[in-house]
């Protein structure tokens, strides 16, 4: 497969990228294979005045990447729209309805299963996908599919993320934004980086409107971008990468 360049890259031998493939080279590598992977990442999805709007395609990418190397999957392209509605208030963020995005899921996992493939992992890197992700996954099982996905909250609860300083916050954070100091520094602009902190719990997505019903953001972060680092983010970029590869591991043994 090497010298025909159909690997995810020269480094990583292991994986193999489905779209550089003919049908009929399709047809005998899914039969060697347990695993299909692919990552969802929002090209278009607002990280406030810092970030771009495909801040989560270029981390979702990367984190393909890497996983990549260190586990021998069957690489799909990584879908580029999901189910996001908190955002729609800053301009160029789209999103999905939350049924066309999970049959979506359903139906690209399905259309595998007829070359006999049965067990999949999403690099997951939403929060509001969280909810269909579990609604497809469940809908497959009926046909006897495995869908697995990172669920990020999972980080905090496995590893230590005690160097996180901000009060509190989950989008175009701290932690988001130090992520991307390491994976993508070159794209970040922290001259731009604020405080953008509402307390109030239980709300749901983000506004402008400081009368609004959701979480009030003036610049679409939640969080203190101010405290971001790249070693900060290093930390976390490897632990997730670990713990996807356990899961896919764990996967691969089901």
């Amino acid at each position: 497969m090497n010298k025909n360049n159909k690997n995810v890259n020269s480094s990583s031998p292991l994986s193999v990228v489905l779209e550089h493939l003919s049908w009929q080279e399709a047809e005998g590598i899914l039969k060697e294979y347990d695993v299909v992977l692919f990552a969802l990442g929002a090209r278009t999805k607002e990280h406030g005045p810092h970030l771009p709007l495909n801040n989560d395609y270029l981390m979702a990418e990367y984190l393909k990447e890497q996983v990549t190397k260190k586990v021998p999957v069957v690489v799909l392209p990584t879908l580029q729209y999901g189910y996001y509605p908190s955002f729609l208030e800053y301009p160029g963020s789209i999103s999905i309805k939350e049924e066309t995005f999970r049959n979506m899921i359903i139906d690209i996992c399905k259309s595998m299963h007829g070359y006999g493939v049965r067990k999949f992992y999403i690099i997951n890197t939403g929060i509001s996908t969280l909810r269909p992700l579990k609604a497809a996954a469940n809908k497959l099982l009926e046909s006897e599919i495995i869908l697995k996905y990172l669920n990020l909250f999972e980080i905090d609860e496995k590893y230590d993320t005690d160097f996180i300083e901000q009060e509190g916050g989950t989008h175009a954070d701290e932690a988001e934004t130090s992520m991307m100091l390491h994976i993508a520094p070159e794209v970040v602009e922290m001259e731009k980086a604020v405080k953008d902190y509402d307390p109030r719990t239980g709300r749901k997505g983000f506004t402008r409107d400081p009368e609004g019903k959701g979480t009030y953001s003036p610049t679409g972060i939640w969080g203190d971008t101010t405290l971001a680092t790249k070693e900060k983010g290093k930390i976390l970029t490897e632990a997730i990468i670990e713990e996807i590869v356990n899961q896919v591991k764990e996967l691969m043994q089901l």
